[in-house]
């Protein structure tokens, strides 16, 4: 019972918390980030959102290979942007990824850099778990079943039984023997 209450409230959180980031990703400038590492807008997405990563890493002429193979993107390329000493990329998530942090990395094409930066895929509400309800058919029947005839049988039936458990452990008791 507290594992489903931790994970409804977990799955609760993420969704809280990763509504206003998508909001705010519209709106968000995505501006380069600092040089030596990769910056990743927006940082918190949905499967099967689109992702922007600018670096400054690079130098000119700014080129440079972009792996999200550990998300199942693959690799894209990343080239100069409005300032020639930006390098910037676009990948959409596949729709099939699993919730998580992933390592988005990119490669300059000339020299051996190497920067990286965090992606968090989030499920949205739509992604959310569901908790199942109704009854399961085991083949056993449940407490409060379809069919009122069968439950009232099994209730008397455990009635005569726990009676009749009483009756012999009574009669044993007092020495009447069996």
């Amino acid at each position: 019972m507290r594992r489903t209450a931790r994970l409804l409230a977990g799955t609760a959180l993420t969704v809280a918390a990763t509504a206003p980031v998508h909001a705010m990703a519209a709106t968000e400038p995505t501006a380069p980030g600092p040089a030596g590492r990769l910056d990743v807008r927006p940082a918190t997405v949905t499967p099967g959102g689109q992702v922007t990563v600018h670096t400054a890493a690079c130098g000119s002429p700014g080129t440079a290979t972009g792996d999200a193979g550990a998300l199942g993107a693959g690799t894209f390329p990343l080239a100069p942007g409005a300032e020639d000493s930006q390098a910037t990329g676009r990948f959409r998530v596949p729709p099939s990824a699993q919730p998580g942090t992933y390592e988005i990395v990119a490669r300059c094409a000339e020299g051996d850099r190497q920067v990286a930066g965090e992606l968090v895929v989030a499920l949205s509400a739509a992604h959310a778990q569901v908790r199942p309800r109704g009854s399961v058919k085991t083949g056993v029947g449940g407490g409060l079943g379809p069919d009122p005839v069968q439950t009232t049988a099994g209730v008397a039936a455990l009635a005569v039984a726990a009676a009749g458990g009483t009756w012999l452990l009574h009669r044993r008791a007092r020495g009447d023997g069996i």
